[in-house]
């Protein structure tokens, strides 16, 4: 279990083998997302848009035409 402190400025310096696991460096924004137990989980957000391409998959028989998709362009 890593430990951190918190600065009189609200500041912490996430402890080394935390920033290696989550594979964060600087300039990494980091999400914290209170739950009800108390609890605190705090996320990564490294992934950008181009990571999700492919993620979802059309439903069989589904199709889209270059026109619909245009018509919320105009």
């Amino acid at each position: 279990m890593s430990e951190a402190t918190l600065t009189s400025k609200g500041q912490i310096t996430i402890p080394a083998d935390i920033r290696r696991t989550m594979a964060i460096g600087p300039k990494d924004r980091l999400t914290f997302t209170p739950m009800p137990d108390g609890t605190v989980v705090m996320r990564a957000k490294t992934k950008s848009l181009l990571d999700l391409k492919g993620m979802l998959k059309p439903l069989p028989g589904t199709s889209v035409s270059i026109s619909d998709m245009s018509m919320g362009s105009t």
